[in-house]
């Protein structure tokens, strides 16, 4: 073997130990995140689902007997005496409550109210605590508004490190097949969790990151620059439909058709009639007209919009599909119904039309039960390499340390990989600080903390040098 050749295999090794150390501390601080993130957005898949489901005391109701939209918004007034009237769903099926979108009295609270065909109140929902409403508050922002949105962004950003730096480490590198695209079954308890941890990942590592970027758009700070980006770069064309960070978008907080945020809305709800404005009827026919993809919404004149815009003055009919692609909007006039406007998803610009394609995506939504189960298999793959890489690291854990996999006798030469590092920390703003606060820590706090160090796996003359 000639010296280029040794040379070769010791940059190769250390090379491929330095990124099993990043492999390692990335998992490290993913695998709590991907525990909950699977589990809240597999839940998630299903929100149509679970939303009849939540509804089913509103539905399977005779037809006999109908009343007119505007009588069953008021009565759902006359049931919330000082409520304001904001929005009037149509039912999905036949036999289904139409659900008035009220403001109540208090000023803080909002509410989804069923009247049944003959005009009778039959229940009502608080917007808020609806299962799907809490699953994505903690799917987003681990319920702790924007610094949790922070966090999820954070462990999004090392998770796409922990995807690449695995599909490095999984590299067949000469071996056969089995432990490359199947398990070895029969090579003992440890050869099979690490075949489980890699071949898993193999296979779902593409729909993982289509996932994280995916849900990019909608993370506070990423979001915030996108669309900073966006609008510099004159990629905007109508609101902005997505959250970032769980609140709207800065420039976008008084439009009527961007989204939800009942918080904002209540603002405005002094400024709403209060009571079933007329020609209601006519626009829930004309909605019923147009057959937009269920929920198909119909806001009256003045009605505050989403995110507490001052309501414009003509009627607007929407459909808030979770697909969104199946989305439109038309708005008529308010004197006379005659319609003003009609625009779909393909009316909006190219970068809305790619971020709505990955959101509906990442809902589960894009072409229905398909979608769906690529989503809980995804979920279910996340799960197994979470638990498969715990349990490979409290397999090989000693009792005084961290079980770090060893650094590299001779420092690695990472130029290529160092590269997409800088281009990976370019993209993700929050896999910088991170990154450059772990190697202040590693320069200025660990060397005068010698037991932590060594707890970590970080060999003291690693971070003296």
């Amino acid at each position: 073997m000639t010296m280029r050749t040794l040379s070769t295999a010791f940059d190769r090794a250390g090379l491929y130990r330095t990124i099993w150390r990043w492999h390692f501390y990335a998992g490290l601080l993913v695998i709590p995140f991907v525990l909950l993130l699977s589990v809240t957005g597999s839940f998630y898949l299903f929100k149509p689902q679970v939303e009849r489901w939540e509804e089913r005391a509103f539905q399977g109701l005779p037809g006999t007997g109908a009343v007119s939209a505007e009588r069953q918004v008021a009565a759902a007034l006359a049931a919330f005496p000082g409520g304001r009237f904001n929005a009037y769903r149509l039912p999905e099926r036949p036999g289904d409550a139409p659900m008035v979108h009220l403001a109540l009295a208090d000023g803080r609270a909002m509410r989804d109210v069923f009247v049944s065909p003959q005009g009778r109140v039959l229940g009502s929902l608080d917007p808020d605590a609806r299962l799907m409403e809490l699953d994505k508050r903690i799917h987003g922002e681990l319920l702790l508004g924007k610094r949790g949105s922070w966090l999820v962004e954070l462990a999004a950003s090392w998770a796409i490190v922990l995807v690449l730096s695995g599909l490095y480490l999984w590299w067949p590198r000469g071996r056969g097949l089995a432990g490359v695209l199947w398990p070895r079954l029969g090579a003992g308890r440890r050869m099979f969790w690490r075949d489980l941890h890699a071949v898993t990942g193999f296979w779902i590592s593409a729909l993982v990151l289509v996932l994280l970027t995916t849900g990019l758009p909608w993370a506070g700070l990423w979001g915030s620059a996108f669309k900073a980006a966006r609008t510099e770069l004159g990629w905007v064309k109508g609101p902005q439909d997505w959250t970032i960070g769980g609140e709207a978008p800065v420039d976008e907080v008084n439009d009527p058709h961007a989204g939800h945020d009942h918080a904002a809305m209540m603002q405005m709800a002094s400024m709403e009639p209060a009571s079933a404005p007329a020609g209601l009827d006519a626009m829930v026919a004309s909605a019923a007209q147009a057959r937009l993809a269920f929920p198909v919404i119909v806001t009256p004149p003045g009605a505050p919009g989403a995110f507490g815009r001052p309501g414009a003055m003509v009627w607007s009919v929407r459909s808030d599909a979770q697909n969104r692609p199946l989305r439109a909007s038309i708005t008529y006039d308010a004197a006379t119904g005659r319609e003003l406007s009609r625009e779909g998803f393909a009316d909006g610009h190219l970068a809305d039309r790619v971020v709505g394609y990955g959101i509906a995506w990442h809902e589960g939504q894009l072409f229905g039960w398909v979608n769906q189960l690529i989503g809980v298999l995804t979920a279910i793959g996340l799960l197994t390499m979470a638990v498969s890489g715990f349990v490979l690291w409290r397999r090989r854990k000693p009792q005084d340390a961290l079980g770090a996999p060893p650094p590299a006798s001779v420092p690695a030469r990472i130029g290529g990989v160092a590269l997409i590092l800088l281009a990976l920390a370019a993209l993700l703003p929050l896999l910088a600080a991170s990154l450059l606060l772990l190697w202040l820590v590693e320069r200025l706090v660990l060397p005068h903390l010698p037991g932590l160090a060594r707890w970590l796996g970080v060999p003291l003359r690693d971070v003296r040098a």
